[in-house]
This record gives C-alpha cells, structure tokens and sequence, in this order.
C-alpha cells in the first residue's frame, strides 16, 4: 500500500493516511485508532485525554498562551463494499489504490471521509515545524451513524474557543451551516405462511448502482434501488402471480441504497415471461437514469429450492409493497436563490425483514427544524396510513452561519492571499458535528474546511491529491496566522 502514496506531499499526512488505513474503524468501533492516536501521542511526548464516551483529545503547546485553538475530525468511517469484495471490516485493512491524481479503495469505501483529516492532525502532532497556537486536537467517535461522540463530549476537556473542523469535501470551499437530520424508523407486521412446494424461488436484484451520501448527492438523482426494486414488483401484472420469501436493501441511514434484492416464488411457466419483463424494465431504468446511473442493472435468476418454504402472506406482502413505494425519498425542497442549496429531503435508506415484522429506516435532513419534523411526520403518516408503526429517533441539530465569524473572516484573507482568489462560502445539506458542539459551546466560532473528496460513503470514494497538498498549505498557514503571525 506504500506504493499507493510513494512520493505525495505532504508526507507526514500521507504516511499517515495510509497508516490509519491499516486500522479497521467502523462506527462504532473505534478503540485500535483511538489506541494508535495515544500511542503516537505518547510518542510524541503530548499529553492527552479520554472522556466516557471514547473521544480523544491530544494537546500541542503552541507559540501563543493563552485561548487554544481546536482541532477536530471523527475516527470513524462508513464502511461499504463491492457486491463480491471479501473485506472484513472489523479486521482487513483498507487497500489504497492511485489513480493519476486520485486515491482511492480496492472494492470499498476509501475512509478519506474523515481519515485525511485525522492525518493532517496526526501530521501536526509530530511536525515541529509548523508555527501554531496552544492546540487541542479532537478525534471524535461513532460520527457517521448519529453523531454520538460529539454529542457525548466533556467540554471541560476543551478551554478553546475557536474550532477548525476537517470534515469537510470541497476544495476552496469553508463550510459556515449545515443541516439538520432525524431518522424515522418503521416496522409492519408481516406474518408468514407455508407455500406451495410446486413454485419455483427466483431472485431479483437492483445493483451496480451509484449511491453516495444522502446529505450532499441526494440532489444528484441518483437511483435507489429499494425504489426501483419495489417498483418492478408492483409493475408484476395481476397474470403473474407470485409471493414474496424474503426483500433487503440499502446499509445505514446515511448511504443511497446501491443495492436491494427480493426471494419470490413463481410458478415454473412464468419465470420466462417474469424474464422478459424484467429486460424491459431494466432498459427503462436505464434509460431514465442515463447520465447519473449509467450502470443500474436489473437481474432474475432462478435459486435452487428449499424445503418447508414461507412466504409473506399475499395482503402483507401487497400492503408492504405498497408501503415502500408510497415512501418519499430525494429533495423535498430546494432554496432557489442559492444554486444546489436543499433546504429538506429524506432518504429511504434501509429494508429487510426482522422476524415476524418488516423494518423501515429513513433519514430526513433540513435547515429549518420545522420543515425536518413536517417531513419526518408525513413519514410516520404513510407509515400508519399501512398500518404500520412509526418511531422517530436519532435528532441532531442544525448549524446556523455565522457571516461575522471572526475565523471566517481570518480564513478568507488567509485563502485569497495564498491562492489569489475568494474562497467560496457554504452551508451544506449533510450534518457535520460543528452543529452539536454549538449547542455544547455556546459562543464557539467554527469553520468547516477538507480537501475534494468525491462518492463518500460508496466504494467508489476516492480523494483529489492536489486538493490534499493545498489544504495543507491553508491549515498551516492559518494556524501561523491565528498564532499571531503574519500571513505566509
């Protein structure tokens, strides 16, 4: 994997990317890299702590007493794989692959989402070159699945009250807002009955699908392929017949579902005419998703049957189905005067059967409070609408812009005088943890900054190497500025 990073600057951050990319870090699951983060503490001869909750926090003397300067990104990252990738994320490494300008993961997600940024601030510890201020560096945990390092975190480990977080996956862009997000949670009642031992089992998936994150791709209109799997079975005519044994998709609330797939059970003399119909839907699809989606694919195979076989009852199999398809998911609204700004949207993110039951995760984002619990309670409405339950769970706030902020307006003289232009300035639909700690903190000015990370949280994620160079360059030239010094 050394080969992958041979000769990118700056080489402190790569060696270590690559170095944490030996560490498996699932949501979650984050003591080895916390573990690493204090031994190279100790190491380094810096003083650190943990609170209850995991979060670590290593602490730098810098060139000016006084008020530090924090730090952050989260340890944890999504982990996604390949249809077919033998990777065990609670053991195998993370395998980098370079690509021109680019790295990138061997079947599974990269983890540059936030592992560059626990690089660059492992690079800080060990650099004794960089002119900076009093640092506290914080590595939070479990941010991807619902912030809970963050909104865990002793702030009496914390005397800063400036917060550069590293979280964020545009280059020349500071991030100032973001949204706010709720997951609503569904559950049906679906019991199970004998079938016929005569019908034949076949398997239909909805793969090779794009996704992405739904906070900053939901606009991309990409497919989903709980969507469009639901949508070919409610498209099987009435002459079809067919019971459904098993249906699964999509991984975690925060990733569009790339894949989903469902057991039904046919009679033998209608599996060619379900084949035909499936060609011309996958055709459909694919024409309807040309440009974005380019490789959907709609597949039928025939599995090999089982004996004592259950299926869903017909009435909860159709009132599932029915369920699923009234669901909304993408861009609930948009702000017209800010071009690609979403104000809400919701993500229908994962379905499977759960024992006698069929459960329902989906996630809802949005600026405005009010707006995110109007979508999340239309939700629960279809939801009761089938008679199913709705349980709203896993809030966490929105990051209101500050366009007084004193570190914004430092970065934007920083940035202007290092590259010669403006930075842009954005609030961003995903959730970053800068909106928990401005609750915590009351009075904290943040800014959000990242290099270009493009397809987070899909195997196909991969970071821009010039953008990570520059963003070293702003970082230390920033914290040489708040340290009292010159602009470089």
């Amino acid at each position: 994997m050394m080969k992958a990073i041979e000769g990118l600057k700056p080489e402190g951050l790569w060696r270590y990317f690559n170095e944490i990319s030996l560490i498996p870090r699932e949501s979650r699951h984050e003591r080895r890299i916390r573990e690493y983060i204090a031994g190279e503490a100790g190491r380094l001869g810096l003083r650190h702590a943990v609170d209850r909750a995991g979060n670590i926090v290593v602490y730098k003397p810098g060139e000016r007493s006084g008020r530090a300067v924090i730090l952050q990104s989260h340890l944890d990252m999504v982990c996604e794989k390949d249809e077919g990738t033998l990777h065990d994320f609670q053991k195998d490494p993370i395998r980098l692959i370079r690509s021109g300008d680019w790295i990138s993961a061997q079947g599974t997600t990269l983890g540059a989402d936030n592992g560059i940024g626990v690089a660059a601030m492992l690079a800080l510890m060990e650099n004794p070159s960089t002119t900076h201020p009093d640092l506290e560096l914080l590595f939070t945990i479990d941010e991807e699945t619902g912030l809970t390092g963050a909104n865990l975190l002793d702030t009496a480990l914390l005397s800063g009250r400036t917060l550069i977080n590293l979280d964020s996956e545009e280059d020349g862009v500071f991030i100032i807002g973001c949204a706010g997000g709720r997951s609503t949670h569904i559950s049906l009642d679906v019991p199970f009955q004998a079938v016929r031992e005569d019908l034949v089992p076949l398997l239909v998936k909805v793969t090779d699908l794009t996704g992405g994150h739904s906070g900053t791709d939901i606009h991309r209109g990409r497919g989903n392929a709980i969507k469009l799997l639901t949508r070919f079975l409610k498209d099987v005519p009435s002459t079809i017949p067919f019971c459904l044994a098993s249906f699964s998709g999509g991984s975690k609330h925060n990733v569009i579902p790339r894949e989903a797939q469902a057991g039904i059970l046919v009679r033998r003399e209608d599996i060619e005419p379900l084949r035909d119909l499936a060609a011309r839907a996958g055709v459909v699809y694919h024409g309807e998703l040309s440009g974005i989606d380019n490789g959907v694919k709609l597949l039928l195979q025939e599995e090999d049957p089982a004996p004592g076989r259950q299926a869903a009852a017909t009435e909860e199999a159709a009132r599932l189905l029915d369920l699923v398809h009234a669901l909304p998911h993408g861009v609930m609204s948009m702000n017209p005067s800010m071009e690609g700004l979403v104000i809400t949207s919701t993500n229908l993110a994962v379905c499977r059967f759960a024992g006698s039951g069929f459960d329902i995760l989906t996630s809802q984002r949005s600026i405005y409070t009010s707006s995110l619990w109007d979508v999340s309670e239309m939700i629960a409405s279809v939801a009761r609408l089938a008679g199913a339950r709705a349980e709203k769970l896993h809030d966490y706030p929105a990051w209101r812009p500050d366009m007084d902020s004193q570190v914004l307006d430092i970065s934007r003289r920083v940035y202007t005088g290092l590259f010669g232009k403006e930075p842009g300035v954005e609030v961003i639909h995903a959730g970053l943890e800068c909106a928990v700690f401005a609750e915590k903190m009351p009075g904290i000015d943040m800014i959000s900054l990242g290099p270009t990370i493009e397809q987070a949280h899909s195997p196909s994620e991969r970071v821009s190497v010039p953008t990570v160079e520059k963003m070293w360059v702003l970082l230390t030239a920033l914290l040489n500025r708040l340290a009292g010094n010159p602009a470089a």
